[in-house]
């Protein structure tokens, strides 16, 4: 079996909605769901070996729209959030991330190397990660905080604005420039990111804030759950240009799982096949080099392909990479090891 280091999932955003309905969130991860995408039993069958798990504060406004008679759609953007109740559920889902550590249930990692000893001892290496950072204010003094409770990836905006940056839209056919890029206070959270070791994620932003980010910051570029615009025209997939900045800077595309961002017809349709998902991996890995292609899955996030279903399933997605052509050391790298090292260069590690 194949490790998989996931570089992008909503779990905590589940496992907060768990607790808000009366659950235990510690109790679901541990013993199983047939909710969502992942759990502990689920992750261990189909060789999720840990991820970037994302604090997400849910759109309560957001409906997405149906598609027209020739399969055309926009969203609008989500309003942009309040940040005091931002900020209670982001301490929340950290809360939950915090007493998955203590029980055991994964391991919350800061480092590679945590991550590495985490997978050999067979539990889930958590790595937090901010999905729009609608929970920090301009002075960002809640980044030092999050900092210390083990945030080590964000990503400045979800797909709806806020005080530092501008977010695209879910829409096809559609170009990613939509409008404008960072704030002021933007391109200041970026130098701090630079400066704290936290790894800034392009995959909801606008083409003029992923051209900012790229002039800013001084790290790898990193499109965490995004795929080929080339072949799926939706808004947050990733142009020619922006494939060949992130081979420049040695970055990394994580493969995204979305159907509507597989598929030529960008529609939400769980019935599209595993060869859509490794028809974007080979256009990846033939424009950027297999070094800087990995995956992205959005598991609980999005519809994904029927045939992979949920964490259990991802060995179906290596099989598959297999008998497309892609050998052990070409999966190994897709798998988790592009991760570690793109990870590794963000965090201002010697060696991944």
């Amino acid at each position: 079996m194949q490790w998989i280091f996931d570089g992008h999932n909503d779990v905590l955003l589940r496992l907060w909605q768990t607790w808000q309905s009366g659950g235990d969130p510690v109790a679901e991860f541990i013993e199983g769901t047939a909710a969502g995408h992942i759990d502990g039993q689920r992750a261990k069958k189909g060789g999720l070996a840990g991820g970037l798990c994302a604090i997400y504060i849910p759109s309560s406004d957001l409906a997405l729209e149906e598609p027209d008679g020739h399969g055309r759609y926009e969203t609008p953007l989500a309003t942009p959030l309040e940040r005091a109740p931002s900020v209670d559920i982001a301490l929340q889902t950290t809360a939950i991330a915090l007493r998955l550590d203590r029980a055991d249930a994964w391991r919350m990692c800061r480092t590679t190397g945590e991550i590495r000893a985490a997978m050999e001892k067979d539990l889930f290496a958590a790595v937090l990660h901010m999905e729009g950072c609608e929970a920090i204010a301009a002075d960002l003094t809640a980044l030092d905080v999050l900092y210390a409770a083990g945030l080590r990836s964000l990503g400045p905006v979800w797909s709806r604005h806020n005080i530092f940056g501008h977010g695209v839209p879910f829409a096809y056919p559609k170009s990613p420039d939509t409008g404008p890029g960072l704030t002021a206070a933007g391109f200041d959270l970026v130098r701090a990111c630079d400066a704290l070791g936290i790894a800034i994620d392009l995959a909801h932003i606008t083409e003029q804030g992923f051209w900012d980010v790229a002039k800013t910051s001084g790290k790898p570029l990193i499109a965490s759950h995004s795929n080929a615009h080339a072949l799926t025209p939706v808004a947050r997939n990733l142009t020619d240009r922006q494939l060949d900045a992130i081979r420049e800077r040695n970055g990394l595309v994580g493969l995204n799982y979305a159907v509507t961002m597989l598929r030529q017809d960008g529609q939400e349709n769980a019935r599209t096949p595993i060869s859509d998902m490794i028809r974007h991996i080979d256009y990846l890995v033939d424009r950027m080099g297999i070094d800087c292609v990995a995956l992205g899955s959005d598991f609980d996030g999005a519809t994904i392909p029927e045939e992979i279903a949920d964490a259990a399933g991802n060995q179906k997605l290596i099989d598959a990479l297999a008998s497309a052509g892609y050998g052990a050391d070409d999966l190994r790298k897709l798998a988790r090891d592009n991760w570690l090292r793109v990870l590794a260069a963000s965090w201002g590690e010697t060696t991944a």
